[in-house]
């Protein structure tokens, strides 16, 4: 196993939203492509900063809430209408308007739950071991400290010019984390 190997990534300790901002903004024009940002909240724009691509979360919901109410509306279309119709009253045996509030929990269901699973895969979920939360100072991102980390993985990754980049960048504390 090489050292690189051996190696997740450059952890970079920054103070204040403004820092990790610019520290980003820099690390994306430096043409670095897998990177990310640890924030105690959520930091305005810092995505555009990273030049990340909008979601696709939105569009797997919409499709799954769209689909439940297809499903809500189809099953009960042909549950009274078909397999076991009622004739109560000359009424007829399907009736939108009666429909409309099991089709938005339906929808609402599928939704929610698209929303989740969909969320847990694209995030590569559930991850039972971080070595970042080996780090001592790591565990300030939940109070007040923000922080960059480049990964190995990056095509443009090599040690020592990664760690002289991020303390170029102004960060407080700069650790190799070791996978």
């Amino acid at each position: 196993m090489s050292d690189v190997d051996k190696i997740l990534g450059v952890l970079a300790e920054y103070d204040s939203p403004s820092e990790i901002f610019h520290a980003c903004e820099e690390t994306r024009l430096a043409g670095f492509k897998h990177f990310d940002s640890f924030t105690p909240f959520p930091v305005h724009n810092l995505d555009k900063a990273m030049g990340l691509k909008p979601s696709k979360l939105p569009w797997i919901v919409l499709a799954f809430g769209l689909m439940g109410g297809m499903f809500a509306i189809s099953f009960m279309v042909w549950a009274s209408a078909y397999d076991y119709p009622f004739n109560i009253g000359g009424k007829p045996t399907w009736s939108i308007p009666a429909f409309i509030p099991i089709t938005f929990e339906v929808t609402i269901l599928f939704s929610a739950l698209s929303a989740v699973f969909g969320m847990m895969v694209l995030n590569r979920m559930p991850k039972f071991n971080q070595p970042l939360f080996n780090i001592l100072n790591f565990a300030k991102v939940t109070d007040d400290k923000f922080f960059l980390m480049i990964e190995s993985s990056d095509e443009k990754f090599d040690k020592d010019r990664v760690v002289e980049f991020l303390n170029n960048t102004r960060a407080k504390n700069v650790i190799v984390v070791e996978a």
